[in-house]
């Protein structure tokens, strides 16, 4: 990093010279939050199972442990091979969720910005639902996430946003953030045609791709969380390492690059990663939405706005929000699952109105 990047007189008023870091107390919490979903997670269900013994039996897989949880056999078995991947699961797709949301809000300087709102979780469920219907390196089961999926999903999303973005920036740069969303909105309503369109053309895979588009979480095992594992790294060792960059870029194109930056260089590596981050999020567990609102601007009205502090915080509290809503989605209606999807979007919806009506300022 360039030293004007490390604090002095060459910051422009737009960006603090020490920028406020993050703090341990909202680090703690954060992990604290991740910890309690996870014991949580694994601890509600059809079975109930004690949570101190689920906690105690969770700490048995840690090398080197190994203590009395009191589980038999079978609980055990329920714990580590059924529910365990499924909330660690859980708590990789939110985290991805939330991550590339925030990323998205920085790249694009719009308080809006959402892997749902701008086409990129549509455009990775068009290519999914590509793959599919036509069968390209699908096994047939949707429980195993093919390696296809994944790479199909990042190159639908990116092109997505690719669309999302040229279509913004169509009327001119004097344009509120409220066009990229409009963009978003219409990229989505075309790959979303083009997905009913396959739908129609394949009517054999429209109960499976429909159970996939409301969001879920469930798996076989092990499997998808090996698969998603990878993408979660890269992402999220990619976005951090930039979050810097966006507190600078946060005050324009111009006094980011005379601070030694080179802006577009920084955009495309944040939007690659949160596309990446998105298409392995949706692959896994299908369109779930809101998630990268409602985790990013809490964290920004409870810990600070710098991208030091929202995406390192985002990343934990998204992984805890979206177990611990898979959790309700699993409980509420039970012994009925209800789509983890629609549970988001009962929360997102009006939390969507609020941040719409807070950036009223900027949208008009």
């Amino acid at each position: 990093m360039h030293q004007a990047l490390k604090g002095g007189p060459s910051f422009p008023p737009g960006v603090p010279s020490r920028p406020v870091g993050l703090r341990k107390r909202w680090l703690a919490a954060a992990v604290l939050a991740v910890l309690l979903a996870l014991v949580a997670g694994v601890s509600l269900g059809p079975v109930s199972l004690p949570p101190g013994s689920v906690a105690i039996e969770l700490l048995n897989l840690l090398p080197g442990v190994r203590l009395e949880s009191g589980l038999t056999e079978r609980e055990i078995a329920i714990v580590t091979e059924l529910r365990l991947p499924r909330v660690v699961l859980g708590l990789l797709v939110g985290g991805l969720l939330a991550l590339a949301g925030g990323a998205y809000q920085g790249v694009f300087r719009n308080p809006l910005a959402d892997p749902y709102l701008l086409g990129v979780a549509a455009g990775a469920g068009l290519a999914v639902t590509v793959v599919l219907t036509l069968g390209v390196g699908v096994g047939g089961s949707l429980g195993e996430l093919p390696v296809t999926i994944p790479l199909a999903a990042f190159v639908g999303s990116l092109g997505a946003v690719t669309m999302t973005y040229l279509l913004g920036v169509a009327g001119g740069r004097s344009r509120s953030p409220a066009t990229l969303i409009l963009a978003g909105v219409a990229v989505s309503a075309f790959l979303s045609a083009g997905q009913t369109y396959l739908l129609q053309r394949h009517a054999d895979s429209i109960q499976q791709v429909y159970s996939w588009l409301l969001g879920r979480l469930a798996t076989a095992g092990w499997q998808d969380v090996r698969l998603v594992l990878p993408y979660f790294l890269v992402t999220s060792l990619v976005i951090l390492l930039l979050r810097r960059e966006l507190d600078v870029l946060s005050v324009g194109d111009d006094e980011a690059a005379g601070l030694g930056l080179h802006p577009q260089r920084s955009r495309y590596l944040l939007i690659a990663a949160a596309s990446l981050g998105t298409a392995a999020a949706v692959s896994a567990s299908g369109l779930i939405g809101f998630v990268g609102i409602i985790v990013p601007h809490t964290v920004r009205l409870l810990a600070g706005s710098s991208y030091r502090v929202i995406l390192p915080l985002s990343l934990l509290f998204g992984g805890a929000f979206l177990a611990l809503t898979d959790v309700v989605a699993r409980t509420a209606a039970a012994p009925q699952e209800i789509p983890i999807g629609v549970v988001t979007a009962l929360l997102g919806g009006p939390f969507f109105v609020l941040v719409l009506r807070s950036a009223r300022r900027v949208l008009t």
